[in-house]
């Protein structure tokens, strides 16, 4: 067997998982404790090591679903960090993800498991390495992105209402939007499907629930269709 590339040095390489979830009023960041060194009893993301059989999407995949359960969710390659020494332990190169999850529909049992617990966005405590600078990184794209495309149903219950919608949008641009435009806007994408039922646990006269259509949305795609959040 001929073996190539012997020459050059050999580095690990992991992925990190930068999981976000909205709980109605804000959005959070899901951290883990650690209990193994380094930087044991310390706050940070969610990673492990590239297996040999695997590509970095599908580790990233697995990472998110040992520690949520959840398969199947809007995950995103961020960046990749690979400073000399970011990692004390060994030279880890990082490849970083993000991940936007229905915050009700994870396994609260695995959470317990990792030590894992959802902080504030703007209130979570200092992390290990250059995990503070993958969560800022995420942020800013998570942003950008919800300007231009319908990410931002991704942390939502199938059925919301604008209300929610709203303030989802809020907690990710850090604003207030007026409630008027901001219906004028979202309903002249045509893309939500408005249902008879209302939600009323917010107020005696209830609001209308709603889904997003994704094959609508699709479809309007494909003819040059533009989403653009500017409210």
């Amino acid at each position: 067997m001929v073996l190539y590339y012997s020459e050059y040095n050999k580095f690990l390489v992991a992925v990190d998982c930068i999981i976000f979830g909205f709980d109605g009023q804000e959005l959070k960041l899901l951290l883990i404790k650690r209990n193994f060194p380094p930087a044991k009893g310390e706050w940070s993301l969610m990673g492990g090591f590239l297996k040999k059989d695997e590509s970095l999407d599908n580790a990233a995949a697995r990472v998110l679903f040992k520690l949520t359960g959840l398969q199947k969710v809007y995950l995103e390659q961020l960046y990749s960090y690979g400073e000399i020494d970011r990692d004390p332990g060994e030279r880890v190169i990082s490849a970083a993800y993000y991940a936007l999850i229905k915050i009700d529909e994870y396994d609260e049992k695995l959470l317990k498991k990792y030590n894992a617990k959802w902080f504030l966005i703007n209130d979570f405590p200092n992390l290990i390495f250059d995990h503070n600078i993958m969560v800022n990184k995420a942020l800013k794209r998570l942003k950008r992105k919800a300007q231009s495309q319908p990410i931002g149903f991704e942390l939502l219950p199938e059925k919301f209402t604008i209300p929610q919608l709203q303030k989802l949008y809020e907690t990710i641009f850090q604003k207030e939007f007026d409630k008027r435009n901001f219906r004028k806007k979202i309903l002249g994408f045509q893309v939500l499907q408005k249902f008879d039922e209302k939600e009323k646990k917010s107020s005696k006269k209830g609001a209308y629930l709603y889904r997003f259509d994704q094959d609508k949305y699709n479809r309007l795609i494909e003819n040059g269709y533009s989403f653009e959040v500017n409210v």
